[in-house]
């Protein structure tokens, strides 16, 4: 269980050094780099953390699992928000997409 963790996490971890590197300039790698990383390990910490003292107040899973939902869903609006902000990404897809007809 725990190399599936491990594997999950591996590719985590390198999506982030990817991100920052392609938004911000270089200079700034300084500071959004280990901003990043911590509160990205701080929000996977307090989660779990979080959801274990939800299983010993309740005796079962079902609010761990319907809290990550809504934070999921949160965490997606505002992904989705700052994209609609910027106008996209701007970039060319890998994947072909479907042609919309107007």
């Amino acid at each position: 269980m725990s190399a599936a963790f491990g594997l999950g996490f591996a590719g985590i971890i390198p999506s982030y050094s990817l991100a920052v590197r392609d938004l911000f300039p270089a200079s700034e790698a300084s500071w959004r780099m280990p901003l990043t990383l911590f509160t990205a390990m701080s929000g996977m910490a307090f989660g779990s953390w979080f959801a274990g003292s939800l299983y010993d107040h309740f005796g079962y899973y079902a609010p761990a699992f319907g809290i990550s939902v809504v934070f999921n869903l949160l965490n997606l609006a505002i992904v989705g928000f700052l994209v609609w902000r910027t106008g996209g990404t701007g970039r060319t897809l890998v994947w072909p997409t479907v042609q919309r007809v107007a």
